[in-house]
């Protein structure tokens, strides 16, 4: 079973530093891999680059750094997969990313670039020498309007270009994952699904996130943090309850792996590995 863990690049040395202790706290979880991110609109991609590539060097574990198809010509896009190979990244997450201003503006294409991950998919295999990862969406993708085997599709597709393994965005009930675990097998997909599971702790925050990557928070859920919204202990205390049992149940469900969003702090992701009895690795 996999276990791995997201940072996002940090925008100054604080944040930076706040990164390195977070990794350091989460060596005993000795994640398969770790995943870096690009800021809004690929705005953080020089950080992107340069935190991947140091994670690789200090660290040993294979570390995944996400690509966007916002902002980039083809040829830029070929560039950058250079210097992720140039420095030894072996792995990417292929994603079309948010538009330019914010996930409900129109997406508009960049001059002589992309509109979609699938064309970013073939791209990289075509380049050669990298593990590529897609986004799965348990809620349904913001831009499918609800149609799931429209997104089944786009996965298909990402399967058939080379995408070997996909990441979902967050979600709160098992039976998402499940559904959609169901729907690829049935239709011959072979690619395993990692389980993406954030671990709330600021209230604001969950909302934000979810309005970003189309995540639908259960109304039972979305009331129990409103009533404790103020309580800072409290909200951290029920999102690792919420998380854990999430994860207790997908594990039950027999999933490959599961992908922690940690917003560059260990504290939450160690709990609730603890609760599971994953802080040692049981791969």
């Amino acid at each position: 079973m996999t276990i791995s863990v997201e940072f996002f690049p940090p925008k100054d040395q604080a944040g930076e530093d706040r990164l390195w202790d977070a990794m350091a706290a989460l060596h005993n979880l000795s994640p398969d891999f770790i995943s870096v991110t690009y800021g809004a609109g690929g705005s953080t991609r020089d950080r992107t680059i340069r935190i991947t590539k140091e994670i690789t060097e200090k660290t040993g574990i294979n570390t995944v750094a996400h690509l966007t198809c916002v902002g980039s010509t083809k040829a830029e896009l070929v560039e950058i997969l250079g210097q992720y190979k140039s420095v030894g990244i072996k792995s990417i997450l292929a994603l079309r990313g948010d538009p330019t201003n914010g996930p409900a503006a129109p997406w508009s294409k960049t001059p002589h670039g992309f509109d979609h991950a699938d064309q970013l998919v073939e791209l990289a295999a075509l380049t050669g020498g990298f593990e590529i990862g897609v986004a799965a969406f348990p809620d349904g993708h913001p831009a499918s309007g609800g149609d799931l085997n429209k997104d089944i599709d786009v996965l298909i597709r990402k399967e058939e270009l080379g995408a070997t393994f996909a990441t979902t965005q967050f979600f709160f009930e098992s039976s998402k994952w499940i559904s959609l675990v169901e729907k690829l097998q049935n239709r011959g997909s072979k690619m395993p699904v990692f389980a993406g599971i954030l671990p709330i702790t600021n209230v604001k925050q969950l909302k934000r996130m979810s309005e970003l990557g189309g995540a639908r928070i259960p109304p039972k859920i979305e009331q129990a943090f409103t009533s404790i919204a103020e309580n800072e202990d409290s909200v951290q205390k029920l999102g690792i309850e919420i998380a854990t049992t999430l994860c207790d149940e997908l594990l039950q469900a027999g999933v490959p792996g599961l992908h922690f969003y940690t917003m560059n702090s260990a504290k939450a992701t160690l709990e609730i590995a603890a609760n599971l009895g994953l802080s040692e690795n049981e791969s």
